[in-house]
């Protein structure tokens, strides 16, 4: 059997949520203390080859709900052909312009010419890349705020599940940890590259609990957020301290990240 890249051991907290009454945070220490960081544009060879500029977004996305389509919808309005380089000519967008309906009925950002429609060229003026991304920097916000939730929290995954308590009730537990290739579905295994696991992409300055501080706040709260921080760094002490002087098995660092010298 071929060593799958995604499966290794994992380091987990599970605190109470501060911000939440019976809600519980379950964290993958090991992802969020790695090194990793999006490299579109800086090395991504993009999950469809035959698009190399298409990062991860040849499929278009997807939207949560009726909540993101608005919020997303939005942000197209704000667009000027200065960030898309679809943006309809001598009239207003529309949103057959920038939604289909996918074989399900679920709705998405449309495909065109194999990847979605906010993605520009690099036969566009301003380069390739996201045209919502892009719009987001014009109006100094995070691209959070513009982008559909699936575009900005990849490859940060939050699942829920449900825990039985001691009283008969349920508690909720939020689960944070690496959108892997694998939680695709069996389109993943079609991807020609994907970049979690790859250490062409564990290569950022800082952790990736820092670098998605936005991202993170959105998925579990301030309060939340801010007791995750200091399970990571308490996570990241530790770790260092043993790869100083190791007394036995040393606490599990991604495998993505560069091997401590």
């Amino acid at each position: 059997m071929a060593d799958d890249p995604e499966l290794f051991p994992r380091a987990w907290i599970e605190f109470n949520d501060p911000g939440e009454d019976d809600q519980v945070i379950r964290a993958d220490l090991t992802w969020l203390t790695s090194k990793f960081h999006c490299i579109y544009g800086q090395g991504c060879r993009s999950i469809d080859r035959t698009i190399p500029y298409g990062g991860c977004c040849t499929h278009g996305a997807h939207f949560a709900d009726k909540s993101d389509r608005k919020r997303v919808a939005g942000a197209v309005a704000q667009l000027s052909d200065e960030e898309w380089e679809r943006k309809p000519e001598g009239r207003a967008t529309r949103k057959r312009d920038w939604v289909e309906t996918d074989h399900e009925g679920e709705r998405k950002t449309k495909v065109v010419g194999g990847a979605c429609v906010f993605l520009n060229s690099p036969d566009f003026h301003r380069g390739a890349g996201c045209a919502l991304h892009l719009l987001a920097e014009r109006l100094e916000e995070s691209h959070v705020a513009t982008k559909p939730d699936v575009c900005w929290q990849l490859p940060i995954r939050r699942d829920y599940e449900w825990r039985e308590t001691a009283d008969g009730g349920r508690t909720q537990v939020v689960v944070i940890t690496e959108y892997t290739r694998a939680m695709w579905g069996t389109g993943g295994h079609d991807f020609d590259w994907y970049c979690t696991a790859d250490p062409e992409a564990h290569t950022a300055t800082q952790s990736l609990y820092l670098s998605s501080a936005d991202e993170l706040i959105e998925l579990i709260g301030a309060a939340a957020y801010e007791e995750l921080c200091n399970h990571c760094r308490a996570f990241e002490t530790a770790r260092s301290a043993l790869s100083i002087e190791p007394t036995g098995p040393k606490l599990v660092q991604h495998r993505g990240d560069p091997k401590p010298e």
